[in-house]
């Protein structure tokens, strides 16, 4: 099984509608209800590419990786890659979708920061002030969307990437964390670390791995994790780990000890005492309680 693949979940790559060839499409609920008559997407699924929607009205519901959304107006959901997530109920549910692909944010700054946050939050709510600025973002979007693909002439995926990212500074929870101004280093450190985490947690399991592939010291990356997420390098290693172990055990029937091996221990009896010790149940007993098959 290759990384990232969960047997029996739908997986979905990204594969813009024709003559809208860009590393961004834009949709609507009710057009995703209209190319899906047959309700596939009340199952689970896990694109490889980010889907932000927002809603402009009715109410429903979302899940995404074992926690239920309420939906309503002026919720902003975002899916990251490889998130296992349904849209549960929205029937009712009117407003616009962005797929982008991982690449697509422009330049170093708080958008790409936020795209890069494996942990990122799922849903929230906008006040009504931020709500009015972010739905003058995302027509925005929208219209020059809907215009590059009417006009490839006319078409900018520079300008379609900017309007992206000033969509998602728009959107972004209030207290989302500004990068620190006088620790450029340390926030470097920690961008480079959870890119090679995303990249490896089924290969290597302890910190010093990553520090030696990436040429710092053990410490200089827990010092750089601890300021950015409040937990250190091993942590945040652990946790990610473990939320691919619980989407492993929740969404397909293989054994503990396939499990195991998915994940890069070197037997089930590793795995059984890692995984109680971060979830606090044994991976059967945990399985039986979330079990979403």
């Amino acid at each position: 099984m290759k990384s990232g693949q969960l047997p029996g979940i739908r997986q979905l790559h990204y594969t813009p509608a024709p003559r809208a060839e860009f590393d961004i499409e834009v949709l609507s609920f009710a057009r995703l209800r209209r190319m899906d008559p047959s309700r596939r997407r009340t199952r689970p699924q896990r694109p490889d590419f980010h889907v932000m929607a927002l809603v402009r009205s009715g109410e429903g519901h979302h899940t995404a990786d074992f926690v239920d959304h309420p939906l309503r107006e002026r919720t902003v959901v975002w899916i990251r890659p490889g998130v296992v997530h349904r849209w549960t109920d929205v029937d009712t549910l009117e407003g616009p979708l962005f797929l982008f692909t991982q690449s697509f944010p422009p330049t170093p700054g708080p958008a790409l920061q936020a795209a890069g946050d494996t942990f990122g939050p799922t849903c929230w709510q906008l006040d009504a002030e931020s709500w009015k600025l972010a739905l003058l973002a995302a027509d925005h979007l929208r219209h020059e969307h809907t215009t590059a693909v009417a006009n490839p002439r006319l078409a900018s995926p520079p300008l379609l990437a900017h309007l992206l990212s000033a969509l998602l500074l728009r959107v972004l929870p209030t207290d989302t964390p500004e990068p620190p101004a006088d620790e450029p280093h340390e926030h470097t450190v920690f961008h480079r670390y959870r890119a090679a985490v995303e990249r490896q947690f089924t290969r290597h399991h302890h910190v010093r791995d990553y520090a030696a592939g990436l040429g710092y010291d053990p410490r200089t990356l827990t010092r750089a994790t601890r300021a950015a997420t409040g937990l250190g390098a091993k942590q945040f290693l652990d946790q990610r780990i473990l939320l691919e172990a619980k989407r492993l055990l929740a969404h397909t029937d293989l054994p503990a000890a396939r499990c195991a091996e998915h994940l890069g221990f070197h037997d089930a009896a590793n795995f059984s005492t890692f995984f109680q010790r971060q979830a606090g149940l044994s991976p059967s007993r945990w399985r039986r309680v979330h079990d979403v098959r």
